[in-house]
């Protein structure tokens, strides 16, 4: 039976079946056995479906060549013809132009004519229209054109994965479209692909170059075979494998679908895409030939190849290594491979180095945080290096805190080195580092900073320029703020008024928890509270600072100070038994019962915002859920404020046993909480307390009316119960008023019998009205009330020449040496001056301040100190001997070491090159004794409430015998401001510090004469676990500055003044830091080896003074007997216990109240000549005599110096009076003699020469300028 199809004829005979997809080939037999099922496919053994043996593969190259060609060649042709016609037309508008010129009746019809044809030119065509529609639907711009571009993409896979499983059959073989199921979805993959063709070829500008580019070959070459294919019934692999160059488009996919966006990624995917296709297309090349045959040799030269050796066998040609396990045999093979090889190798050779080179380099931390459900992170980036990392893992990490359950995240966009990395992996449980920037909101998004708790910005200490590295981190913050607004931020600032900046951003809220901490505002405060307490700056910094304890058995003074390092400062909410009594009772019952120190509160009233009040005095009343802060060992200590019961732990003696009782805490009414507050006044039991068996009457009203209101009654005796109620009616808004007319006016017998001293609102005082009328006309403080100001002064009129300084009288004065130029960047010395002018000082208690270094540095810095009283300027240099002795170094109560060339020196050993040189200068001068009685003694102050004039009441100025005078450098109080930690051994020649010993393990350090910036890493950890913290040390060392003030620094970038209000006035009631001698005085009974606790106890209930520290002399515990021989070098103790024994020589460091007494018996006596008798401990004057004077001083300077003078020394301060600017460098210094003092001023005044005798100077000016 013959079947005619076309011109084919297939004969058939015998039958076979044959699987799909398989082929036997027979010789012998002319056909094929049919099954019932399968289709009859009659195929001889060489040729399929030809039973002459011919093969049908030039019928499917001949499809894509005629296509292709044909195309072509109508294209060209219609460019040809539109050439043509375009010439043609051309010539013609000629022609009719020129007739137009030689016809101008014609020219109005022209121009008619011309307008149709613009009018015509400007409508949209049809074929544009279409144009446009296909150009839509093919771009990537649009959500249509997009899921057509990936879906040609997702199909042209598909086409190239069913040749893969094509290519295990026969070249050509038979095939039946309608059983084929392969071949019937890649027709219809194909008729797609024409669909798609079709709208490139409308959208496409240039058709010619359409046509020949590399997606039009790739269909040519495989579409029209298909539909060839379903005409013959036979199949054909030919050039399908050219689907294997859609895979480079592969990178502008995965570009439109938003998953490559670094360049990096899009380069590494567009190299890989290359090499694979252009090696798959090979593969596919030498698969068809090889296993296809010579067409001139009959295909008898043929090789049965698999795709996939092929595909090896194109590897091992590119990598040059050639096993010949396979080759090729056919000539077209080899001749491909002929240039093959040249390409292949020299993409090979540049791609694959350049893939491995991206893929090497790609980003080992560039992963994202993994947020774990009831686990905080927060987000640390910045200066990240291992010192700063390290320095802050130390301290967030500590094991004294609380179970510390955050997890840290670094940012930074530099990978760490192997130090660092080995850092991250010792703490991997709690540490991750990702590498990128907070400038990147990608980079944000990867370590989740939406959810972060915080986020934690540290500075580089270090840098050259503060200012860009503070611009750096001001960035920081915007990009963070802008990304997320409601994220908290605690960021380091280097320079004090870069703070201002921060104030532009919007989002930027230090009321919701975010804070700046400035490195310069809080180092310079830490020194200049040592000017006022040497040591200070040590016992603060350790107490912000997490320390282990270290045992040490050996009784040294590394012992002690090792004890009071363990200490640090910790918050806690105050149990509701402490509700209703006096800070002072709370804080002894803390101390004597729990073991606790409580030193300052978070007070918060109905009519203004919660304040930090540190020691505020007995007029506090504690109120339910206040906040205390504490000096503890470890945050398990502290919990013991906030479980204690007077019901159950009343007499409990071991404070270990403070636990978390089981009673029921009601809320107690106000009558008994009078009541408890009278036992703990008393020191019984609630039962024992005889206050409670009183037969006391109430009025039922009174007191129902007080339960209902829930006021804290005040811890007062009974008898004076209407008293506290009248109190009430006039502070029902608030229980903290800054003017009470009377506060506590009981008095109570203190262990040595001196009575309580009360305090006193400046402006109730009696004979106090002076005073306020002349508060109220002349601007002595700034606009907050918080520090003294006086007029803008220019920088000529307190510059003091060596010759002028060395004739003048210094005494108690701070000496700051600065190293610095014009270049130099400015270390904020208002920082410094600031603590040193707060208000709650009165002005005769202010410390002068003379400034020894470069003019043109000081010149810059004048702007911000122009307005403080008592600063002088010597130009000159630190390290001139000759400088020093002008200013009576060995005469000053503190000597700073500053230098602002630090930073800009690469070796870190030579940073602090100048300041060590300059305190080793220093200690080695020596001095004679001829001008020692000029020293006062700087070792206490005079406790509030005390009378200066008498004696036997005064702890420092009763009935001893003034030390001796400096004589050698080294007994001078000096504190250096280093850079470099390591560097601190260079400062102590007796000390056997080691180079690698930390910093507050150093002798130094440990004796409050070294400082380091570094010390301040500490600061952040501690403001992110509680903000209060940053709050009490700004309120501790910068003398008062608030965030108002700050804001107005913003704006003005000065102080400005303000007169006297009742409101200013009252900001000078605040305590400050102080340290009280025990060699005499009503603690000497004490200092003998009296305890401490009963110290604190006393200076509590007697002055309100809050003890906190000792500055001990460091061979205090040998017992030496001979003072010669003793080290004068003391160092700090933290917060001893109870039973520390004291010694004679111990400076106690103490928190004191504002004493208004002081200030009001100054300025009365001030106008009397005896005035001398109340003066200060110590006055102090930085103006020299005038030349006429100065043979007068030294002729006289021997009555002067007599013993009976020397006690009531008097120097009376001129500088700050710009209208008597003339005699700026007149001193009077008044014996106790009236005779002696008015004529020892009137011979100075008359042997003035640049006397003018229309203005006479008064004798005493510091009555205009203090209160």
């Amino acid at each position: 039976m013959i079947i005619e199809h076309g011109n084919l004829s297939l004969g058939i005979g015998s039958l076979r079946i044959m699987p799909k997809g398989k082929h036997s080939y027979y010789p012998d037999s002319p056909s094929i056995r049919i099954s019932k099922m399968d289709v009859i496919i009659p195929f001889s053994p060489d040729v399929p479906c030809d039973s002459n043996g011919q093969r049908m593969w030039w019928a499917f190259l001949a499809s894509s060549m005629v296509t292709f060609f044909g195309g072509l060649f109508i294209i060209l042709l219609w460019r040809t013809l539109k050439y043509l016609w375009t010439v043609c037309c051309h010539c013609n508008t000629k022609k009719k132009n020129a007739q137009r010129v030689h016809n101008p009746t014609s020219h109005g019809d022209g121009i008619k004519h011309t307008k149709e044809t613009v009018a015509a030119l400007s409508e949209v065509g049809w074929m544009t229209s279409v144009k446009d529609w296909a150009g839509v639907m093919i771009s990537a711009q649009t959500l249509t054109g997009r899921v057509l571009v990936v879906l040609v993409f997702a199909l042209s896979i598909g086409a190239l994965v069913i040749y893969f499983i094509d290519s295990s059959d026969p070249i050509e073989s038979c095939q039946n479209f309608y059983k084929d199921f392969t071949l019937q979805i890649d027709m219809a993959f194909n008729v797609f692909f024409l669909l798609y063709f079709g709208l490139r070829f409308i959208a496409a500008n240039d058709k010619l170059w359409f046509w020949l580019e590399v997606n039009s070959v790739v269909d040519f070459f495989t579409v029209p075979p298909v539909f060839v294919s379903v005409y013959l019934n036979r199949s054909w692999l030919g050039l399908r494998f050219l689907r294997a160059l859609r895979l480079i488009q592969f990178s502008e996919i995965l570009q439109f679908l938003n998953i490559l966006k670094t360049s990096n990624s899009i380069k590494l995917v567009n190299l890989c895409s290359i090499f694979i296709s252009t090696w798959l297309t090979a593969a596919g090349f030498i698969h068809l030939v090889e296993n296809s045959g010579d067409p001139w040799e009959n295909f008898q030269n043929s090789q049965a190849l698999s795709y996939w050796e092929c595909v090896y066998l194109l590897m091992v040609t590119m990598s040059t290594v050639g096993y010949g396990d396979v080759y090729a045999k056919t000539t077209l093979g080899r001749l491909f491979m002929v240039f093959f090889i040249l390409g292949g190798l020299a993409m090979f050779a540049s791609y694959v180095p350049e893939i491995i080179e991206l893929i090497g380099n790609r980003k080992k931390y560039g992963g994202s945080y993994s947020a774990v459900n009831g686990r905080k992170h927060i987000v640390v980036c910045g200066h990240i290096t291992l010192e700063s990392v390290s320095n802050f893992l130390k301290d967030f990490l500590h094991k004294d805190r609380d179970d510390v359950n955050v997890e840290i995240v670094f940012l930074h966009n530099i990978s760490p080195n192997l130090e660092l990395e080995a850092l991250f992996k010792r703490h991997f449980t709690q540490v991750e580092f990702y590498q990128g920037s907070v400038l990147n909101p990608h980079d944000l998004a990867r370590v989740k900073i939406e959810s972060a708790d915080a986020c934690l910005i540290l500075a580089n200490k270090y840098c050259a320029d503060p200012d860009a590295e503070d611009a750096s981190n001001i960035m920081r913050v915007i990009s963070i703020k802008n990304y997320h607004p409601k994220i908290r931020i605690i960021t380091q600032m280097l320079q004090y008024h870069n703070k201002a900046h921060l104030l532009n951003i919007p989002s930027w809220n230090w009321k919701e928890g975010d804070d700046a901490i400035c490195l310069a505002e809080l180092k310079l405060g830490f020194i200049a509270q040592s000017c006022l307490a040497q040591g200070l700056s040590t016992m603060l910094a350790n107490l912000f600072s997490m320390r282990s304890f270290i045992k040490i058995e050996e009784d040294t003074w590394q012992k002690y100070y090792l004890e009071g390092v363990a200490n640090e400062m910790y918050t806690e909410y105050l149990s509701s038994a402490f509700v209703g009594l006096s800070f002072p009772t709370i804080c002894e019952l803390c101390y004597v019962k729990l073991k606790l120190l409580l030193i300052a509160i978070e007070y918060k009233s109905d009519i203004r915002e919660s304040s930090t009040l540190i020691n505020p005095g007995n007029h506090v009343k504690m109120q339910e859920g206040t906040l205390g802060f504490f000096i503890a060992s470890d945050a398990k200590e502290v919990k013991r404020a906030l479980f204690y019961c007077k019901a159950c732990h009343d007499d409990i003696t071991d404070p270990k046993r403070i636990k978390k009782c089981g009673c029921k805490r009601s809320k107690m009414s106000v009558y008994k909480r009078m009541m408890l507050a009278c036992c703990f006044d008393c020191g019984h039991s609630e039962c024992d307390c005889s206050c409670m068996s009183a037969n006391v009457h109430h009025d039922s009203n009174t007191k129902d009316t007080l339960q209902q209101r829930g006021f804290p009654l005040s811890p007062v005796s009974l008898n004076d119960f209407s008293t506290t109620l009248s109190a009430f009616e006039e502070e029902q808004h608030s229980t903290l008023s800054p003017k009470k007319k009377q506060r506590n006016g009981n008095t109570r017998n203190s262990p040595n019998g001196s009575p309580k001293m009360t305090r006193h609102d400046p402006l109730l005082m009696p004979g106090n009205e002076q005073i306020e009328n002349m508060d109220m006309n002349v601007k002595k403080y700034d606009s907050t009330g918080m520090f003294h100001w006086c007029q803008s002064k220019d920088i000529e009129k307190v510059i003091l020449t060596r010759s002028e300084a060395a004739m003048t009288v210094l005494s108690g004065h701070v000496v700051v040496c600065i190293f610095g130029d014009a270049k130099s960047a400015l270390v904020g010395l208002r920082n410094l001056v600031m603590p040193l002018r707060a208000s709650n000082f009165h002005y005769h208690e202010l410390k002068p301040i003379v400034f020894v270094g470069s003019l043109e540095y000081l010149k810059r810095e004048w702007e911000t100190l122009h307005n403080f009283p008592k600063v002088s300027i010597l130009p000159g240099t630190p390290l001139s001997r000759a400088d020093l002795r002008a200013v009576n170094i060995n005469l000053c109560d503190m000597c700073v070491i500053l230098s602002a060339n630090q930073n800009n020196i690469d070796d870190a050993s030579l940073q602090d090159k100048e300041c060590i040189l300059a305190s080793l200068n220093i200690k080695s001068m020596q001095f004679d004794d001829s001008i020692g009685v000029l020293q006062a003694n700087s070792q206490g102050f005079t406790p509030p409430g005390m009378d200066r004039s008498s004696p036997e009441n005064s702890p420092l100025h009763g009935g001893l015998v003034r030390q001796a005078s400096i004589t050698t450098g080294a007994n001078i109080p000096i504190i250096t401001e280093l850079v470099n930690d390591s560097n601190v051994q260079f400062l102590d020649q007796d000390d056997d510090d080691d180079p690698d010993t930390e910093l507050y393990l150093t002798q130094p350090f440990a004796c409050g004469t070294a400082f380091a910036v570094s010390v301040l890493d500490s600061l952040m950890s501690a403001t992110y676990f509680n903000d209060n913290i940053l709050t009490l040390i700004r309120t501790l060392v910068t003398g008062g500055a608030t965030p108002e003030l700050e804001g107005l620094l913003a704006e003005e970038n000065a102080l400005r003044g303000g007169y006297s209000t009742p409101q200013t006035l009252a900001n000078r009631d605040r305590c400050r830091v102080a340290q009280l001698a025990l060699y005499d005085g009503p603690f000497a009974d004490l200092g003998d080896g009296g305890c401490y606790g009963d110290l604190f106890c006393k200076a509590l209930k007697t002055y309100n003074m809050l003890c906190f520290g000792i500055y001990r002399l460091r061979d205090a515990h040998l017992n030496t007997q001979s003072h010669t021989s003793q080290c004068t070098k003391r160092y700090v103790i933290t917060n001893p216990p109870y039973g520390f024994e004291l010694v004679p020589s111990d400076l106690i460091f103490c928190l004191m109240q504002f004493d208004h007494n002081a200030g009001q018996s100054r300025a009365s006596l001030s106008h009397s000549s005896h005035s001398s008798h109340s003066s200060s401990k110590k006055s102090s004057s930085v103006h020299s005599l005038t030349a006429t004077n100065r043979t007068n001083r030294a002729k006289n300077r021997d009555s002067w110096m007599h013993p009976k003078w020397y006690p009531i020394l008097y120097i009376t301060w001129f500088t700050d009076e710009p209208k008597n600017a003339a005699y700026h460098r007149s001193i009077h210094i008044k014996p106790m003699s009236t005779s002696h003092s008015s004529h020892t001023a009137n011979h100075q005044v008359n042997q003035n020469p640049y006397k003018s005798t229309n203005n006479h100077i008064p004798s005493i000016r510091e009555v205009e300028d203090e209160c």
